[in-house]
């Protein structure tokens, strides 16, 4: 080719530049004379390089935000067939489900993080979200929307993918039940040994945390809290001097309760160092110190023997390893024309394993047990059942108030923490109320015997107990010989002289 012929070269926005050749330039003019065009050359490859990768990265986000918003519009669409529930996603998409009945309840993920741990694993990762704030309640409450999933998982079954992480979670329970002395104590010391401020904020006058008994609609917290503790000692048949065990005895509320109402000497146990100094701080203020004791003890230690023994929510901390352990204990600390009491949240589906988030956050080493699981552990001990009573909405009414209450004093109980705990607790409270109001929870009670005949026959005598402390005529029974005629409906003998 011709160099006349020959084409410019010419890089796009600089200025033409005639091939060395045609121009006759030196060797040593070329590179100052290129430069301008190299660097807008470069420039451009740069950010069109630049340009795809953002490119690139937007299409990727745009895939991933779809992937996260199917997976959780069918997990939705699966379990929410009833109510109203909206969802706004992190990419700003709104999913509505339900069937449009009901009071609308709204929430948001606040970051895609949350959204995709949420989907896979909600069991754990709902209620760590809501701690942190990126799963947020726009319309209604917390409580509302666990209420309408937890139902709605009750009814339709859980997502296909979560069944193989629970399953995987129901063989490896006895794991994070292992529950020997010192990891007892430790477990027991995550909860009850927070600054006991934070349990006045909730809990009635007593600080009873465990499930109240409305036996009447309209029932306050308070009211409804002695009525249980009326109720637990009519089924304890009990007599003045009688020798009882409280294990678990938490601040002491219960034992105080029967030594004034009913003359008995009452043992109360715990792990908790902060209950028994709060326990003993209230039997001396009440007067009442010559008729309890207040020990750090483990239930596996206790070597005496007892006319009574009751256990109000703490087999909740026992594990099923254990029972054997717990029910052996108490035939041989029971006198034997004693009774015990055992009271317990339980499940009425069978055995299952503890939620993850109320495993990790709220109560370790913890375990809600089946029947199933509880009564061969009783007779292998060689105990008799003489009574089960279950009380289906008794704790949801008691969670209820108590999340109420919670949150009308949230603003100190930020004060003695700080919000994230505030989110924790009221999640704590509301899925706890939600899964014994849509789910299998139940609270059961159990009177137990070494002897047939030692309760009567019916069940009118706790009745007749209740309205006797009921009226509060203040005199407890007086103690029987074990040749004292018994009516039929009247407490069998109960004092006794220890071994």
């Amino acid at each position: 080719m011709d160099q006349s012929e020959q084409r410019d070269f010419e890089f796009p926005g600089t200025r033409r530049m005639a091939h060395s050749g045609a121009s006759g330039a030196s060797p040593a003019d070329l590179p100052g004379a290129a430069s301008p065009a190299i660097d807008d050359a470069v420039d451009l490859v740069r950010n069109a390089s630049q340009r795809l990768r953002q490119v690139s990265v937007e299409e990727g986000e745009r895939v991933h935000a779809g992937a996260a918003d199917h997976v959780l519009r069918k997990a939705f669409s699966a379990i929410v067939r009833r109510g109203r529930l909206r969802v706004t996603t992190v990419p700003g998409a709104t999913l509505e489900f339900g069937d449009g009945r009901g009071e609308p309840v709204a929430v948001r993920f606040a970051t895609r993080a949350a959204q995709w741990a949420v989907c896979l694993d909600p069991e754990l990762r709902l209620g760590e979200a809501y701690m942190d704030g990126s799963f947020v309640v726009e319309q209604g409450t917390i409580a509302d929307f666990l209420r309408l999933a937890i139902r709605g998982i009750q009814e339709n079954g859980h997502v296909p993918w979560a069944l193989p992480l629970g399953a995987l979670r129901f063989v490896l329970r006895g794991v994070a039940q292992i529950n020997r002395r010192a990891r007892a104590r430790r477990n027991v010391s995550h909860h009850y040994d927070l600054d006991g401020r934070v349990y006045d904020l909730f809990l009635d006058a007593d600080r009873q945390y465990s499930c109240a008994y409305f036996a009447r609609d309209g029932e306050t917290l308070d009211a409804a809290q002695r009525a249980k503790k009326r109720h637990v000692a009519a089924k304890l048949l009990l007599t003045r001097g009688a020798r009882v065990l409280d294990i678990g005895c938490g601040w002491g509320g219960l034992a105080l309760y029967l030594a004034a109402a009913t003359g008995a000497q009452v043992t109360g146990i715990t792990l908790s160092p902060e209950q028994l100094a709060s326990a003993r701080a209230r039997a001396a203020a009440a007067g009442r110190a010559g008729a309890t004791e207040f020990r750090l003890q483990d239930y596996r230690d206790i070597t005496e023997r007892y006319d009574r023994i009751v256990s109000i929510g703490m087999f909740e901390h026992v594990g099923v390893k254990y029972y054997d352990a717990y029910f052996g204990r108490i035939a041989a600390a029971l006198e034997p024309d004693g009774v015990a009491l055992v009271h317990s949240i339980g499940r009425s589906e069978g055995p299952s394993f503890t939620n993850p988030w109320i495993a990790k956050y709220i109560f370790p080493g913890g375990y809600i047990p089946a029947l199933s699981e509880v009564l061969p552990a009783i007779e292998r001990a060689g105990l008799l059942v003489t009574d089960i009573e279950i009380l289906r909405l008794h704790y949801a009414e008691t969670l209820k108030a108590w999340r109420e209450r919670f949150l009308a004093r949230g603003d100190e109980a930020a004060r003695l923490y700080d919000e994230r705990f505030v989110r924790m607790w009221e999640f704590y409270l509301a899925s706890c109320e939600a899964a014994f109001r849509e789910q299998n929870l139940m609270v059961f009670q159990v009177q137990l015997a070494r002897q047939q005949g030692v309760v009567p026959m019916t069940r009118d005598y706790i009745a007749d107990a209740e309205a006797r402390l009921r009226d509060g005529d203040g005199q407890p029974p007086a103690a029987r010989t074990t040749g004292d005629a018994l009516p039929a409906t009247d407490a069998p003998p109960s004092a006794g002289s220890p071994c």
